[in-house]
C-alpha cells in the first residue's frame, strides 16, 4: 500500500545530507558534488556533501545504517558496502548490508588508470611494468584509497593476472597517496581517471593503462589493460542508498530526480569532463542486481587472495 502513495508533498523541506565515504578532493568526492547538485536542483533542496572517510566506506556506512529513515540522509557506495565485498573483508561490521539500506540507484562508473613514479620505475608500457616488477618481487609498493575500494582491488586483479608481487600501502585520504606517487614514496597506484585528470601532464608520473574493456575518450592514448590482458575489467561504481526503512514513496522520489538528471546532457558532459560514464536510468532493483555482478568478481578475488582488513 505504501508503495502505490504518490511521493510525500512535502518532501523534501529541508537540505539532504549526502554522506560520502572518502575525503575531499578524490573520485568520489568529484562524482558525489556534480550528482548532488544535479538531484538537489530537481527536488528543489540542497544535498549536502558530508565527507566521512575511513575503512574502505565502513565508517559512512554505519553512520548512514543508523540515520533516522526520514529521506533526509543518503549516502554514495558500491560494491563495498551495498554489495557485500566489507562483508568478505572485515570480521565484525557496524551494519548489516542486506539489511540496513535502501537502494536508490546507480549513478556513474569510472575506470582507474594505472599510475607510475617516472623516477622510481623507467618504463613506458603495461608489458615494461610487468616485466619491471616481476623482476622486483615484493621491492616495490602501490598506494590505494583503502582495503577493499576497487582502486585497491584493481590493483591486486591486475597484479594476480600478471603474476606480481608489490606491497600495498592504504591510505585514509586518497589525496594523501597522491602527494606520496609524486614524490616517489610509493611507486604505483590505481587512480580514478576523476582524481587523476589534474596529474595528466604531470612529469613526475605516467599513466600506463586503463582498468575499463577499451580506452577512455578523455585519455584515447592510454591503452586499456585488457588489450596486454585479454578480458581484464575493473571499474568504481557509484550509487545511493538510504537507510533502511526509508518510505518508499520518498525512494521513489529521489529515484525520479536521479533518473531524470541522469537524461539532462549537462550532467552527462559534466560526467564525461571528468572521466566517468554517466549511467543510464535505473531502478533500485536493477541497481542491486548489478551490484550483486560486480561483487561476485571482487568477492572471488578476495577470497583468492585470502584478504582481510581490520
Amino acid at each position: 500500500m505504501a508503495a502505490s502513495k504518490p511521493a510525500r508533498a512535502d518532501y523534501p523541506d529541508k537540505p539532504i545530507r549526502l554522506i560520502v565515504p572518502y575525503g575531499g578532493g578524490g573520485q568520489t568526492d568529484i562524482v558525489s558534488r556534480l550528482v548532488a547538485e544535479a538531484i538537489g536542483q530537481r527536488l528543489g533542496q540542497q544535498l549536502l556533501v558530508d565527507n566521512r572517510p575511513g575503512a574502505a566506506g565502513n565508517l559512512a556506512a554505519e553512520m548512514t545504517a543508523r540515520a533516522p529513515a526520514d529521506g533526509y540522509t543518503i549516502m554514495v557506495g558500491s560494491t563495498g558496502p551495498f554489495g557485500g565485498v566489507n562483508a568478505a573483508l572485515y570480521k565484525n561490521l557496524g551494519y548489516d548490508w542486506q539489511k540496513d539500506f535502501s537502494l536508490i540507484g546507480l549513478f556513474c562508473t569510472t575506470p582507474n588508470v594505472l599510475l607510475i613514479n617516472t623516477s622510481a620505475i623507467p618504463v613506458k608500457t603495461l608489458p615494461e611494468f610487468i616485466e619491471f616488477v616481476k623482476a622486483r618481487p615484493n621491492e616495490l609498493n602501490f598506494a590505494s584509497s583503502g582495503i577493499g575500494a576497487t582502486t585497491h582491488l584493481s590493483m591486486e586483479l591486475l597484479l594476480e593476472r600478471a603474476g606480481l608481487n608489490m606491497v600495498h600501502v592504504p591510505y585514509r585520504q586518497s589525496t594523501q597517496g597522491m602527494t606520496d606517487l609524486l614524490a616517489g614514496r610509493v611507486q604505483a597506484r590505481c587512480l580514478g581517471l576523476p582524481e587523476a585528470e589534474p596529474v595528466k601532464h604531470d612529469p613526475r608520473v605516467r599513466a600506463l593503462a586503463v582498468t575499463s574493456a577499451e580506452r577512455s575518450p578523455n585519455w584515447p592514448e592510454v591503452p586499456a589493460i585488457a588489450e596486454t590482458i585479454p578480458g581484464f575489467i575493473g571499474v568504481n561504481e557509484f550509487g545511493l542508498a538510504a537507510p533502511a526503512k526509508t518510505p518508499p514513496e520518498i525512494i521513489l522520489r529521489i529515484s525520479e530526480a536521479l533518473n531524470d538528471a541522469l537524461q539532462s546532457p549537462s550532467l552527462q558532459a559534466d560526467f564525461l569532463r571528468v572521466g566517468a560514464v554517466p549511467a543510464q536510468p535505473n531502478s533500485p532493483e536493477s541497481f542491486s542486481t548489478y551490484l550483486r555482478q560486480r561483487s561476485a568478481v571482487w568477492t572471488g578475488l578476495i577470497q583468492r587472495l585470502g584478504l582481510s582488513a581490520e
